[in-house]
């Protein structure tokens, strides 16, 4: 079974929200965030890291 990697995502954070229960500042900070580093310069020099 083929299942889309943005779906994984979805359901992979739907159900940290749900079992943790994080503030949702922190979830729209880590949101950001991320946004944030993947359109920067840091970009390369991190996937370099996560490969």
């Amino acid at each position: 079974m083929d299942v889309p990697l943005w779906f994984a995502v979805l359901v992979v954070a739907v159900l940290g929200i749900q079992l943790a229960r994080p503030p949702w500042w922190l979830v729209a900070l880590l949101l950001l965030g991320g946004y944030l580093v993947a359109n920067s310069f840091l970009a390369p020099t991190i996937a370099t890291l996560l490969d």
